[in-house]
């Protein structure tokens, strides 16, 4: 495998030290893109937060700063992702308002009905089957919490479709395709947002 090639192949599950450069560059290339995504948030006090697939934890930092009463769980199955979470929010875990650990989108090892609200932030592409792992979502979940999805990429663009090919077992989606998978695990009102100059989308579900 080439430079190029094994460096990309680190979106899916970051390891060793191209990892580590692939998760700092996520951390401020998706940046204004999560920020993007974050804008559409209408929940007002949510006490408890998942983010699913926090990467490098930067979007755990945000919602932090967003929602100041609230308490974060980041979870990652890449346990340098982890670490590296960890360190970037390491004053919020030393408060009690962050917790980080090594977690599987399709097998959540968490209670039932406890987050108000649920994020994926340019991670879908790599779970193991959206219903199965939407449903674990749906379950983790207080009744009427938020689940918000925010992915660079809208499923059709060339730029992404490109990666697609390159990177073993990602898989790219549309908005309907997410809403599709978002319904049958049980999620009732989704509504999806298209960024107008970029392939960027916000989709969120409410239990």
């Amino acid at each position: 495998m080439g430079l190029f090639k094994n460096y990309i192949y680190q979106t899916r599950k970051p390891e060793g030290v191209l990892g580590k450069m692939m998760i700092k560059g996520m951390n401020s290339g998706h940046a204004k893109m999560a920020d993007w995504g974050m804008s559409h948030l209408q929940v007002t006090a949510p006490k408890e937060i998942l983010d699913i697939g926090c990467g490098g934890g930067r979007n755990a930092a945000e919602l932090l700063k967003r929602y100041s009463d609230s308490k974060v769980t980041a979870i990652d199955y890449s346990p340098l992702s982890v670490e590296q979470a960890t360190a970037y929010n390491r004053d919020a875990i030393s408060a009690g308002r962050c917790v980080v650990q090594q977690g599987d989108a399709s097998s959540l090892a968490l209670d039932d009905g406890v987050y108000d609200l649920a994020t994926a932030f340019e991670t879908i592409y790599f779970w193991p089957g959206l219903e199965k792992c939407f449903g674990e979502v749906f379950r983790v979940l207080k009744p009427g919490g938020c689940f918000m999805i925010v992915n660079e990429s809208n499923g059709l663009d060339a730029g992404s479709k490109k990666f697609e090919k390159m990177i073993e077992g990602m898989k790219l989606y549309t908005a309907e395709e997410i809403e599709k998978a978002l319904k049958s695990a049980g999620f009732s009102e989704v509504k999806t947002d298209h960024h107008e100059d970029k392939p960027w989308i916000t989709v969120l579900a409410q239990k």
